[in-house]
């Protein structure tokens, strides 16, 4: 299965009281690497965006004015997704907001996306891998050593790219993230792509010290006599 790493931006947090979204971003992944098959649309939201949603990811009315509305890109979108897993952080909300749009389109053609796609939540993945701390992007980022310093307001596309640098390293360790042969043959299907950066680097890796080795020796001899068995991970 294709996964598909999403964030969007939106006007507000309430999709019911007219919150719309305004941008979404995707990176493709096959086999655990980017292929450079992208998606990134900003969407026309049919409102005004408050200030305070701008504070965060910086987009305006004027930026939005000539930019398509959602109906308009909706095939395009769902087509691109469709048949994937979709890893988004947090995935509740953008879900919900991507759910009221298509129930907007005349006919509701699509349905949910739930009915297209797989959904992986990697926050609700980041809370039982790390409970009771902060689990946010940035924290994320921060504990795992990945670099997000281009991170000064929040952009969908580029959210997507460090939410597969944390999904990657949280689902098994160092991860090689250049774009795959299989990018060579990737067909633009008509919305707006853009190459990861071939200059990316290369995630940190953390290697115990004696002392936490020692430690997982003792949990491993626990272990076994409680089991009755020898074992070695």
């Amino acid at each position: 299965m294709r996964q598909i790493i999403l964030d969007t931006e939106t006007t507000g947090f309430e999709p019911h009281n007219g919150d719309r979204i305004i941008e979404i971003g995707a990176v493709e992944m096959s086999k655990r690497r980017l292929t450079g098959n992208n998606y990134h649309q900003y969407i026309y939201p049919e409102r005004t965006v408050p200030q305070e949603a701008i504070e965060v990811h910086g987009i305006t009315d004027e930026f939005l004015k000539d930019k398509p509305v959602f109906a308009r890109i909706s095939d395009e979108f769902m087509e691109y997704v469709a048949g994937s897993e979709l890893i988004i952080h947090n995935a509740p909300f953008d879900v919900g907001f991507i759910n009221q749009e298509l129930s907007l389109l005349p006919g509701n053609k699509w349905g949910k996306i739930e009915d297209h796609c797989v959904i992986t939540d990697s926050l609700k993945m980041a809370r039982k891998s790390y409970p009771g701390q902060r689990n946010s992007l940035d924290a994320l980022c921060k504990r795992l050593g990945i670099d997000n310093s281009n991170r000064t307001l929040h952009g969908a596309l580029l959210d997507s790219e460090i939410l597969a640098d944390v999904y990657l390293t949280m689902t098994g360790g160092q991860t090689d993230l250049m774009l795959s042969a299989d990018s060579q043959n990737t067909q633009n299907s008509g919305h707006n792509t853009s190459t990861i950066r071939s200059d990316r680097p290369d995630l940190k890796v953390l290697k115990a010290n004696d002392a936490e080795i020692l430690l997982h020796n003792k949990k491993l001899e626990e272990i076994s006599k409680k089991i009755g068995e020898n074992i070695a991970w």
